[in-house]
């Protein structure tokens, strides 16, 4: 199959599911099939398991109630809180609305044929394998959390293989011995999972449960059992002949830490507790003093979970140095199944096909009897493989007559939460969204796009198209403009354009190369939006006047980002300084109005280089100060903008109140929500490519800040 091009037939794409969170509705989407990376295998999925722990958990919480949903995170609320202090209610009522009208994605046990494998992944198409992939006719898993699924074991069965490597690694953490004794606290799908995996190690096991269902069950496998309740305590005492066990393996999930307190209280001197599932942490230190116990969190599937450079760059952990990472606990668990050492079909309690998925999550919520509820997925009579893979949905509405009209590249949280609901604000005709095939299928499906797809080309060789909008991963920006711009469309990307000088010289030689063809360049615009701003047009119109040199103080307090996040991945977000303070390089550019001569940083000394003073200067002698600090307080207003000129000041605080001292008439501007200017931004760009006049912000200005700012980075 060809790795390019869309494949665009008459049966439809291929089909997945998501979740509502604000009404937990459970729906089936159509979208393109996702397209695999280097280091990525796409799947034609068999089967899938809905667990009736965390796919239970979820379901819950969706249906829930507001109010319901807020008792349940009430570290949430408390940031709601402190948002709606800084940046206005409204401004917090909408994003708060923004992240509940979000769907989620479901599902993360899946097994089926391998379809597209690069050499570099060891998988080959036709390979049977189980991965961590979701509730999807087809899903695109990093290889690293693949595993071949060994002959004779059925697919309903391996889909388990991510699900029982929690308990796996769990107990890898536990480090049982043949003969010894260990409390399994939570028998639902990962706990009785778990008693298997103890069992199949020589280790003698007592269950604990609420749910005598769930307790025989326990049983059945090898494992004594004792209802939760005032019985532990003395049954643990005989399981253990008066000893304590050896360790715990908590695999409930509960508000209260009365499991951690009871694991302790059961406990030899020296023994083990990993929390598999999820409690409450009030640790009694007297419970864990005078016994010496260990005490450890055990997270997911195994090392390399959670790491990017394992699960999205491919790159595996050397055996001789980590020997159970999360792809190898899965084979570990698939090689059990095939010997017989683990049986999950007592597990398997429902069946439904894909199309009755609604129907599937009904029963994990009603049916107390649901632990392991497998989805069935057309077979090849149904469902051809060319109809699965297709990389580009149909039409779901004709075209409408006019320019503009636009196809956007990238559907995370910036794209459908400011970037594609301003331009729907803008009356922008949305053509094409272009991401992973479910994102890319969820904003179209949300924003009434008319198409979807995981196929680039699609977007530069549609005709329809005539305007990129380009919303990806930083280090792809200036890539996709020059793209755009050869293909002779319009293109609006959000900063930064470039994250390294030859990046931004490639743009630019690009340019003047078009500029000198008899076509022409098409417009390019960029996503400095607080130029636009409200507040930020009225301190423009009040500095009009003002000849004589300004000084420009602004405040950003960014806030923390994990040093892992990819925005602080220099070959991927650029770092923050050229990913964010771009935007207050730019603000202090338009404010000034002339060009920057002089770029000067100095950083905190932190690992991630994100806080820094920066201090430009201007043609006319004007100065500015950006100050971008990761190191405040959340409690503390995000941006505030000061400019000092000709014996006056506009102070710009948090782009929702203007004071003007010194201004004679002058009134304080007050919004009725924070207004960061994106709808204006972008509404001004389509504008221009409507009526064919120039960019809002003058590509050789673009060039400029963007200069200025990796100037200011040190790169």
């Amino acid at each position: 199959m060809s790795a390019s091009g869309p494949l665009v037939t008459d049966d439809g794409p291929m089909r997945f599911l998501q979740q509502g969170l604000a009404d937990g509705a459970v729906t089936i989407v159509d979208g393109p099939a996702p397209r695999g990376s280097q280091t990525d295998v796409v799947v034609r999925s068999i089967a899938s398991v809905v667990s009736a722990g965390t796919e239970r958990m979820l379901a819950d919480f969706g249906r829930a109630s507001y109010l319901s949903k807020a008792r349940q995170q009430p570290d949430r609320v408390r940031e709601v809180v402190g948002k709606a202090r800084t940046d206005g209610v409204l401004a917090t009522v909408d994003a708060v609305r923004a992240k509940l009208a979000t769907p989620i994605l479901l599902g993360y046990a899946n097994c089926g044929i391998v379809v597209e494998a690069p050499a570099a992944t060891g998988f080959e198409v036709g390979d049977l394998v189980a991965s961590n992939g979701g509730h999807a006719e087809v899903v695109a898993v990093p290889a690293t959390m693949c595993a071949r699924v060994p002959e004779g074991v059925a697919p309903e069965h391996a889909a388990l293989a991510s699900i029982a490597s929690v308990g796996l690694q769990g107990l890898r953490l536990a480090r049982p011995e043949v003969g010894e004794r260990f409390v399994v606290t939570g028998l639902g799908l990962i706990g009785l999972l778990t008693v298997q995996l103890l069992r199949a190690q020589g280790v003698q096991v007592l269950g604990i449960d609420v749910d005598q269902r769930r307790l025989d069950l326990a049983a059945s496998m090898g494992a004594q059992v004792v209802m939760a309740g005032e019985g532990v305590a003395p049954a643990a005492e005989q399981f253990s002949s008066g000893r304590g066990v050896d360790g715990v393996l908590i695999t409930a999930s509960t508000r209260s830490s009365e499991p951690v307190h009871q694991a302790a209280q059961m406990c030899r001197p020296k023994g083990r507790i990993v929390l598999v599932g999820v409690t409450g942490l009030e640790l009694d230190r007297a419970d864990f003093y005078q016994k010496e116990l260990s005490f450890q969190v055990s997270c997911s599937y195994g090392p390399g979970r959670y790491d990017p450079s394992y699960e999205d760059h491919g790159v595996d952990y050397p055996l001789g140095h980590v020997r159970w990472t999360a792809g190898r606990n899965f084979e570990a668990v698939l090689d059990l199944m095939a010997a017989g050492t683990v049986d999950p079909s007592a597990l398997l309690t429902h069946e439904y096909a894909l199309a009755d998925a609604a129907e599937a999550y009904d029963t994990l919520v009603g049916d107390p009897t649901a632990l392991a509820i497998v989805l069935r997925y057309p077979g090849e009579e149904q469902a051809p493989t060319d109809r699965l893979l297709a990389r580009v949905t149909p039409p779901t509405r004709p075209a409408s007559p006019g320019r503009g009209r636009v196809g956007v590249i990238g559907a995370g949280n910036f794209a459908t939460q400011i970037l594609i609901p301003a331009l729907k604000d803008a009356g922008a005709d949305l053509e094409l969204v272009a991401s992973t095939g479910s994102s890319a299928a969820m904003a179209a499906r949300r924003f009434d796009v008319r198409r979807s797809t995981s196929d680039l080309d699609a977007v530069f060789d549609d005709p329809e198209v005539d305007t990129v909008v380009v919303a990806s991963r930083h280090d792809s920006h200036s890539r996709l403009v020059e793209r755009s711009l050869r293909a002779g469309k319009h293109v609006f990307v959000e900063k930064p354009l470039a994250i390294t000088s030859q990046q931004l010289e490639a743009v630019a030689d690009t340019v003047r190369e078009l500029g000198e063809s008899a076509g022409g360049v098409p417009l390019v615009g960029i996503g400095f939006n607080r130029r636009f701003a409200p507040v930020t047009v009225r301190m423009v119109e009040l500095l009009r006047p003002v000849s004589s040199p300004k000084a420009i103080l602004i405040t950003i307090n960014a806030g923390e980002i994990p040093r892992s996040h990819w925005t602080q991945d220099p070959s991927v977000g650029g770092g923050r300084i050229i990913g964010e303070a771009c935007h207050f390089i730019d603000l202090a550019r338009h404010l000034v109005g002339h060009p920057i001569t002089s770029v000067e940083s100095t950083f905190l000394d932190t690992p991630t280089r994100d806080s820094a003073t920066i201090a430009l200067g201007f043609e006319d002698g004007s100065t500015a100060m950006v100050a971008y600090l990761a190191t405040g307080s959340k409690k503390f207003p995000k941006e505030r903008v000061e400019v000092f000129a000709a014996g006056r000041v506009l102070a710009n605080e948090n782009f929702r109140t203007l004071r003007a001292y010194g201004w004679p008439g002058v009134r304080t501007l007050r919004l009725r929500r924070q207004d960061k200017g994106h709808q204006p931004g972008v509404a001004s760009f389509l504008e221009a490519v409507r009526s064919g006049g120039p960019a809002p912000i003058p590509f050789d200005e673009i060039v400029e800040v963007t200069r200025a700012t990796l100037s200011a980075a040190q790169v």
